[in-house]
């Protein structure tokens, strides 16, 4: 079907992770699966599909919302010195002398200030 030979057993879930695969092509394929899907729908069977491709990304997603949520309670105190921390960049460390924000989710949302600059805050405060 246009990806990698298959030398090994596999579930069909993680073989319609691969680029290209359908679960159309893959029931065509392996009549074996066309005896569980039979009693749902094309609808649901498409809804399924793409739910199997796509749930990793929205994991990876979720997992981002969650930090991003977290880091907005993690608090900077007023008198941090920027300046001091020779891992960040010149701008990075500018900016936030300026700005001065109260959380790292403030601070990641200062434009020029990279997640590699809010990582090493986090590193440096002990988080």
């Amino acid at each position: 079907m246009g990806s990698s030979k298959i030398n090994e057993k596999h579930r069909a879930e993680k073989i319609l992770l691969r680029p290209n695969i359908e679960l159309a092509d893959l029931t065509a394929t392996l009549s074996k699966l066309n005896e569980p899907l039979k009693n749902f729908s094309k609808e649901e069977i498409e809804q399924a599909a793409i739910q199997i491709k796509y749930d990793t990304y929205i994991e990876k997603e979720k997992e981002i919302v969650t930090r991003m949520s977290e880091m907005e309670n993690l608090s900077i105190p007023d008198s941090f010195d920027y300046s001091k921390l020779s891992s960040l960049g010149n701008e990075a460390k500018e900016k936030l002398n300026r700005i001065r924000p109260r959380t790292l989710g403030q601070a990641s949302r200062i434009s020029g200030i990279n997640p590699s600059d809010v990582q090493i805050l986090m590193v440096y405060m002990g988080r």
